[in-house]
């Protein structure tokens, strides 16, 4: 599957300042921030999109802050090998076809279109594998295969369930108690009250063909993947098991990270699946969750059709630490685009030295993704109408692009 085209970054900050600090990010699994420690290529895998609906803000709020860790290692001198998924045939994406009466897989092209659109606008680093689940399924296939060798799979009236037992850490990535888990597990799509399971929490890996459904061939019969399983297979199959970083949404601790991480683990035993898992917090709008089954949406899409700089609406995703849960508001936008028009100002009729602000733009990022503290570097900078130093527009102007992926007009 296609990505989306690479934006524009420069080097020039790299080359007259050198490497930046090693990325230290918050690590869901111990709790703490902890200082990265990929090798000469750092290795990422990002959850994608169900392609049902339109790019929101919550979606894209999560791709810049990875975006942001990207680029983060690659000014310490990494190089990143960046794995993506979509998950292009599931539950909703069925659902919302039948509700509409759209072929499935002609909505899921939309609609994978439009979020390559978003991203490519946003100036989103692209994964270096971008992979549909309809492409993987031989690689779940193969590891439904491996898990149930190991024990680790059971049948429910043709349905393939893994069993959580298998796998001694699970819970670890998380670090919910049970009764946490059993909550948010038929909250999110799980099926916990389901006859015959050995465990409420066991979660499925194979969906037996239901009729007017898609399916493929298997050893186990006419199917589709489960959702779990299809990131398991693209990330062990394109990264190994052990790579630096999983990502995504808050939303996706559990079950979803839990879940793929200990299906990769039971199927190699002794192994991490990732070192890391960080997660960006929830973007809301009135008071909830930005998300698409409530509707409260606002979308990138439609902002841009609106005339929105795509770098302000950038701007305004990194005003708010990754970390954080926020509410979407128009102001937002608007102290955003003063921002921008600020910046560009600045660069084009240039300032004063602006190696300590370059330093402390990517110091804040190298410091668990500090994209505020940031911002307001350059905005001091932008602020100093002291004695104009030659080079410093373009230095910082580098820095940003480089770093906080807006590019400036220098002339």
């Amino acid at each position: 599957m296609e990505s989306w085209a690479a934006p524009a970054v420069s080097t020039h900050a790299r080359e007259v300042l050198g490497d930046a600090a090693e990325l230290s990010l918050f690590d869901r699994r111990t709790g703490r921030v902890e200082k990265t420690r990929p090798g000469d290529v750092a290795s990422l895998y990002v959850c994608g999109i169900t392609p049902y609906d339109a790019t929101h803000l919550g979606h894209a709020a999560t791709y810049v802050a990875f975006d942001l860790v990207i680029r983060a290692w690659r000014e310490a001198g990494h190089g990143v090998r960046y794995v993506q998924n979509v998950t292009d045939v599931d539950d909703p994406l069925l659902e919302r076809a039948a509700a509409t009466g759209e072929d499935w897989q002609a909505l899921a092209r939309r609609e994978t279109q439009l979020f390559r659109e978003d991203m490519a606008a946003l100036s989103v680093i692209p994964p270096d594998v971008y992979a549909g689940a309809v492409d993987a399924i031989p690689q779940v296939i193969a590891l439904i295969q491996r898990l149930q060798d190991r024990g680790a799979i059971y049948d429910v009236d043709g349905d393939l369930y893994f069993s959580v037992t298998a796998d001694p850490a699970f819970g670890e990535v998380s670090g919910l108690t049970r009764d946490e888990m059993l909550a948010l597990f038929g909250e999110r799509g799980g099926d916990p009250d389901r006859p015959g399971k050995h465990d409420p929490l066991d979660c499925l890996v194979w969906v037996r063909q239901r009729p007017g459904e898609p399916g493929w061939d298997s050893a186990f019969g006419t199917g589709r993947p489960g959702w779990h399983v299809e990131c398991a297979a693209i990330a062990t199959e394109h990264l190994g098991t052990g790579f630096d970083l999983q990502g995504g949404g808050t939303d996706l601790v559990f079950p979803h990270h839990e879940m793929t991480a200990s299906e990769a683990q039971a199927a190699w035993p002794g192994t991490a699946f990732a070192q890391a898992y960080v997660h960006q917090g929830m973007v809301g709008y009135a008071g909830k969750k930005m998300s698409k089954s409530l509707g409260n949406l606002v979308l990138a899409s439609q902002l841009r059709r609106d005339g929105v700089d795509p770098r302000a609406i950038r701007l305004a995703l990194l005003d708010h630490h990754y970390r954080t849960d926020w509410d979407w508001s128009h102001d937002l936008l608007v102290v955003a685009i003063a921002r921008l028009d600020a910046w560009i100002a600045a660069v084009r009729r240039g300032g004063p030295d602006a190696r300590a602000t370059a330093d402390a733009v990517r110091q804040a990022l190298a410091d668990d993704l500090d994209a505020p503290t940031a911002l307001a570097a350059v905005d001091a900078w932008a602020d100093d109408d002291g004695a104009q130093v030659d080079g410093a527009a373009d230095l910082l102007a580098a820095t940003i692009e480089a770093s906080l992926g807006i590019t400036l007009a220098t002339s």
